[in-house]
């Protein structure tokens, strides 16, 4: 191999890596975002538990964040707004990125 394959295969391991922590951040994230709609509505963890692997599904399904906020938006009804949710969804990321990179210096 040549260095320039090194730096190339060296560029596309962390390019996964890098991947693969986004994606548990934002599963992370939606079963952060289902406690918080769970919360809202009164409901038991267990419920909570049960709308995060929905929400979960729903990511899956249809990567995109405006999936994850319509059903969410549907969930909660008129109990919260479009803007809080996304607010509270970037709020949640964050807090989600930060725990999956500490977890990694561990």
């Amino acid at each position: 191999m040549t260095t320039f394959d090194d730096r190339e295969a060296a560029f596309e391991a962390k390019f996964a890596h890098d991947e693969q922590k986004q994606f548990i951040a934002r599963m992370r994230r939606n079963r952060f975002m289902a406690v918080w709609a769970s919360a809202l509505k009164g409901e038991t963890v267990e419920a909570a538990k049960k709308y995060g692997n929905e929400l979960v599904k729903t990511d899956l399904q249809n990567v995109s964040e405006d999936d994850v906020v319509n059903a969410v938006l549907g969930y909660l009804g008129d109990l919260t707004d479009e803007a809080t949710v996304r607010a509270k969804m970037a709020e949640l990321l964050t807090e989600a990125k930060l725990q999956v990179v500490s977890e990694s210096k561990l």
